[in-house]
């Protein structure tokens, strides 16, 4: 097993904006309390300096449905071209501010959304994290990768990831 490290308050936001931020796609999981439960993909907007991570989302989505009656959600991130992995739990609400929607706006969002960040089906999310965990490589992937052929011919444990906790 590699490292363990756990994160908790401004290491564990930073550990989220490099891996969570802005722009990047992530599965986004609500309806937790039902089998199965709702799994979607979904761009972050931005991951802020308290670990809030802001979404856009369509207002009547079944997404929008199942956070307004349950607010518990989890976000399951993965990139594995340079093996890093994060699930986050914690809490969603819709957020009715416009100024929040226009300092977040990005040409990009015009994809789902074309009438801009005044667009009627547009609603904004705010997931707050309670905890979660994370897996990553201390030296990337191509290392990573030697070290892997290296312990199938030395017949020893050469893992170097570090995984930890979450505590923002």
């Amino acid at each position: 097993m590699g490292e363990v490290k756990p994160l908790i308050k401004k290491d564990a936001v930073a550990k989220m904006q490099d891996m969570l931020g802005g722009g990047n796609i992530l599965m986004f999981a609500s309806n937790l309390g039902n089998h199965p439960f709702e799994v979607s993909p979904m761009s972050t907007q931005e991951v802020d300096e308290d670990g809030i991570v802001w979404f856009f989302s369509v207002k009547g989505s079944d997404r929008n449905k199942y956070v307004q009656q349950d607010s518990r959600t989890q976000l399951i991130y993965s990139n594995s071209s340079d093996s890093d992995y994060m699930s986050v739990y914690g809490d969603t609400e819709i957020v009715h501010d416009q100024e929040k929607v226009k300092e977040l706006w990005t040409p990009f969002a015009k994809v789902w959304f074309q009438g801009g960040p005044e667009d009627p089906n547009l609603s904004l999310m705010k997931f707050t994290p309670k905890e979660g965990f994370y897996w990553d490589t201390k030296n990337g992937k191509m290392v990573s990768f030697a070290k892997m052929i290296a312990s199938l011919a030395t017949g020893e444990t050469m893992d170097d990831g570090v995984e930890g906790t979450l505590k923002p």
